[in-house]
């Protein structure tokens, strides 16, 4: 017997002989049966994607104490985050089709990067990918490590459009965007997609934006020790009940302004993280200035624009590994090394965009920070590490392997 493809067929007749007809009647009996034509979605994701039974991107649990969200009019749809999720995996929206979203923000890393620098289609990146975790749970709403871009939906398309990252830039031999259209267009499932979520299969930037910034701010992690502490108390000052003495001393350190003398030497009171980081979202806040990193990757240069950060949150895996080296440079490897940074801001650090809250009276920041104090610190950051964001499937690359 010849076997053909399901997919080369729209319907086909089988002749079946039953056994008691064919005692009677030598005449087969002749079915019709219609196969419909798989899909380009169901050709090209397999079971990965399913349309019909759409992943929960829309309405997933928030903890009651989160109040921060800069999602603005572009809500999270289950369509929407889908697209995006597919957009986000892409390698064809690279001009070389070498390098997706995905590339520079993994998910095993809270959607960050291990290396240094990003590896783009045309070399490395100038600054470290900075994750992508609870992008929507804070109040700033500008993008990037400088905050060029205003929104989250205007940062989606700037890397595809760098001559470095991906490629479609426009200059330098560069392909622009109107030929990515034309290269997406050609691919059939993305015709579908977009009528699928928008009513047509218009495909433009718009609309990609759109799509994507719903996936990226649907990444989202609120499982850690931290939340389920946070869950059996009516404010985040009282001690943790699932905290050890060591965890609550650190939340205590973390949140306490520190009191400092006329030369900047802190002389009691806590450590002051949450004035820029303020719990539970642990977001960089919007007012905050440069934070004394004003070096380059590769050194010989200054950047003092840099003003935000990600949020604090899964700085490290479950298995308390840091996800990634630290700050624009990734200069700090360690989390111990951001904490030394901050205890005794280097004196190279001042710049007229330093903020404020770390130069008290005008003087460099002394934390003057005990062994024990330092140790209760990092065991209250470790607390902040969920563990469903790293292997959700919400999140995960829909392309088959």
């Amino acid at each position: 017997m010849r076997s053909y493809p399901l997919a080369a067929f729209t319907s086909i007749s089988l002749a079946l002989c039953l056994t008691t007809s064919c005692q009677l009647n030598d005449d087969p009996i002749v079915i019709d049966i219609e196969f419909p034509t798989p899909s380009a979605v169901e050709a090209t994701f397999g079971g990965n994607l399913d349309l019909d039974n759409l992943l929960n991107y829309q309405n997933q649990e928030i903890p009651d104490y989160i109040n921060k969200d800069n999602t603005g009019p572009n809500g999270i749809s289950d369509a929407g985050a889908t697209l995006g999720r597919v957009l986000f995996y892409d390698k064809n929206l690279s001009v070389d089709n070498t390098i997706s979203c995905s590339s520079c923000h993994q998910q095993s890393l809270a959607f960050g990067d291990a290396d240094l620098a990003s590896t783009g289609v045309a070399g490395l990146t100038g600054r470290h990918s900075m994750r992508l975790v609870n992008a929507r749970f804070g109040n700033e709403i500008s993008f990037f490590w400088d905050e060029r871009a205003a929104t989250l939906e205007q940062q989606t398309t700037m890397p595809i459009q760098d001559h470095i990252e991906m490629g479609f830039s426009g200059a330098d031999g560069d392909p622009d965007f109107t030929e990515l259209i034309t290269k997406l267009n050609d691919l059939a499932y993305y015709p579908e997609l977009f009528e699928f979520v928008f009513g047509d299969p218009e495909i433009n930037e718009d609309r990609m934006q759109r799509a994507l910034a719903q996936f990226i701010r649907s990444i989202q992690s609120f499982d850690s020790r931290y939340d389920e502490g946070r869950a059996m108390v009516n404010n985040d000052n009282a001690p943790f009940p699932n905290f050890s003495q060591e965890e609550n001393l650190g939340k205590q350190l973390f949140r306490a302004p520190p009191q400092f003398n006329n030369q900047g030497q802190r002389t009691g009171g806590g450590l002051g993280c949450q004035a820029c980081h303020s719990g539970p979202e642990f977001d960089i806040q919007p007012n905050s200035g440069n934070n004394g990193i004003i070096g380059v990757i590769g050194g010989g240069a200054t950047d003092i624009t840099i003003t935000r950060s990600p949020s604090l949150r899964d700085v490290l895996n479950p298995s308390g590994e840091t996800n990634g080296p630290f700050m624009h440079t990734g200069i700090l490897s360690t989390l111990n090394d951001v904490i030394s940074h901050y205890n005794n801001m280097p004196e190279s650090s001042l710049n007229p965009r330093l903020d404020n809250r770390l130069r008290p009276g005008g003087n460099l920041q002394r934390l003057n920070m005990t062994d024990d104090e330092r140790s209760a610190l990092l065991a209250f950051l470790a607390t902040l590490t969920g563990s469903n964001l790293y292997v959700d499937e919400r999140w995960s690359d829909p392309f088959p392997e």
